[in-house]
């Protein structure tokens, strides 16, 4: 739930910038036209997520202009589903409850080629939690994002299930760039683009491998700033969902260039969140421009 953003300086990748796609100032522009859309379109977004994470994820969909629902009643779903843009599902405080849910709202989404977003919360914590992620995997969300140990777990669960491991709590022990492989196994056999946050943020489709360079270390502190920004990647592909990769990759970008200017007035953990709010709610062109640090690493 926690991210890691501060770039590390003792990682083996080498970032390069192989084609006009990927040069920086690209970047720059695609992220911001896509923050543009997601506040002239003010898409609705449906979040299916952790008591934790509601809060914070709700005033980041509101501050880049999206509009949230959390709403995870079975009861409602066939009336409200298919009217959102995207489907956010995080597993967080996952309960036998909430997991159909999770699957008839995912499966709906499928049917109806509304994109959906899936954050694995510890999904090696337990063998039910597991089993629940590799369903709705099945599903065939548009974009996965987890911590590195998620990625990892969630990957070998696929490809190597007897080397699967429970571990406790949602800190990851891996750092972003270990789980590379890991992601690009699992955006393969999965079909969807696959995020690891981290010190550098990757985000890879099976070939091509993206790192996101932006934030802070403090973000770490904040509870549920990985489930929000999650909820911010579902935001950028409903409004261009035929481009996931560059819309999780962008929403990655533009959260973590809205730590790095939280943190010029922050004091602490408390004080950055609500900057960070600011930050996303304000943010400018020239801001963003200046601040994104986007490579390719492929």
């Amino acid at each position: 739930m926690e991210q890691q953003t501060q770039p590390n300086p003792a990682t083996n990748i080498n970032p390069k910038a192989t084609n006009n796609h990927n040069q920086p100032s690209s970047w720059a522009k695609k992220a911001w036209r896509l923050l543009s859309d997601v506040r002239a379109q003010s898409p609705l977004i449906q979040c299916i997520t952790n008591f934790v994470s509601m809060d914070l994820m709700a005033n980041t969909l509101l501050s880049a202009g999206a509009s949230p629902a959390m709403l995870h009643s079975l009861e409602e779903l066939n009336d409200f589903t298919p009217c959102c843009q995207a489907l956010c599902i995080n597993v967080g405080t996952l309960t036998p409850s909430w997991l159909p849910s999770m699957k008839s709202a995912a499966q709906l989404c499928s049917q109806l080629d509304i994109p959906w977003v899936l954050d694995p919360v510890a999904v090696s914590a337990s063998g039910f939690r597991l089993k629940a992620c590799m369903e709705l995997v099945e599903l065939k969300p548009a974009v996965i994002r987890g911590n590195g140990s998620e990625i990892i777990a969630l990957s070998m669960a696929f490809t190597q299930p007897s080397k699967v491991s429970i571990v406790k709590g949602t800190d990851s022990i891996h750092e972003s760039v270990d789980a590379v492989e890991a992601a690009k196994l699992l955006a393969k056999s999965s079909g969807a683009i696959v995020a690891v946050s981290g010190a550098t943020d990757i985000v890879t489709d099976g070939n091509q491998v993206v790192g996101a360079h932006n934030g802070v270390p403090l973000m770490q502190k904040i509870t549920a700033t990985g489930c929000s920004v999650t909820a911010l990647i579902a935001a950028f592909v409903a409004v261009d969902k035929i481009h996931a990769l560059d819309a999780a990759v962008s929403a990655l970008a533009v959260f973590g260039v809205t730590g790095e200017l939280g943190m010029k007035n922050a004091k602490g953990p408390a004080s950055l969140r609500m900057h960070l709010i600011d930050a996303l709610h304000g943010l400018d062109e020239a801001a963003l421009e200046s601040h994104v640090n986007i490579t390719s690493l492929s």
